[in-house]
């Protein structure tokens, strides 16, 4: 799993690099990726990410496991075809929809071991699809002038900053839910919870802030916090689970 997994992430991560280079020249926070500034080559980019993800799902299926590669598979069209190069340009639901990427790899994990249709999985693919809008909104409430100047439609640059914090939060909210809910899992319980709950109240916390004053550096504040939640629910499952 972490082969294949690895792989399709890192090929279509690349993928979603080449795409966006001409767009990644015009915003500080992308300016001197090294397709941008042209330390790497772009063909060479193309050429060795496409064959990354396409090892990756020939790999689960020479392992005997093609709902992995399904998923793998789709995680990876679904990041490229339907995000980078579909939605991302033109409607301010790309993040949304395309937050079914981070839905397909968990359920990759799933398959990975037999198992993507176990009620757990489906609610921790559900939290990833509902935490990918909230925490790419408050990126780009942190760089709205960035995605202005590169005609990116995010939901900060078409609604009034007000009105995306109050989406934002609102999948703030469902992440919680998600997170908390997972606790009802028979392999995680009260030990999965505790340290959960808290940090599901401090994500609502420091998104809440938002509410009362909407500055940049609080914004990214939010970003972070957001990534630090998704990465202890994530520990903590793995170590409850080993426990």
């Amino acid at each position: 799993l972490m082969l294949t997994g690895g792989l399709s992430a890192a090929g279509a991560s690349a993928l979603n690099q080449y795409l966006e280079r001409h767009k990644d020249v015009m915003m500080r926070r992308t300016s001197r990726r090294p397709l941008v500034t042209g330390q790497v080559n772009p063909r060479r980019v193309l050429l060795i990410a496409a064959g990354m993800i396409l090892l990756a799902l020939g790999l689960a299926l020479a392992d005997g496991n093609p709902a992995l590669a399904f998923f793998l598979g789709l995680g990876a069209l679904i990041y490229i075809g339907v995000y980078t190069i579909w939605l991302k340009p033109r409607s301010v639901l790309n993040v949304v929809i395309g937050g079914a990427a981070g839905s397909a790899a968990v359920l990759s994990g799933g398959a990975a071991v037999g198992h993507w249709s176990d009620p757990g999985v489906l609610v921790l693919s559900a939290l990833l699809f509902t935490w990918s809008p909230m925490h790419f909104w408050s990126l780009a409430l942190a760089y709205r002038n960035d995605y202005q100047r590169a005609g990116v439609p995010m939901l900060p640059v078409v609604v009034s900053p007000g009105r995306a914090i109050f989406w934002m939060l609102a999948h703030v909210m469902a992440t919680g839910f998600f997170g908390v809910l997972l606790a009802l899992h028979n392999a995680l319980g009260l030990l999965y919870l505790i340290p959960v709950g808290l940090a599901t109240l401090w994500l609502v916390r420091e998104s809440g802030r938002l509410l009362h004053q909407y500055t940049g550096p609080r914004a990214m504040s939010v970003f972070k916090v957001s990534n630090l939640y998704l990465s202890l629910v994530l520990l903590v499952i793995c170590v409850v689970v080993l426990i």
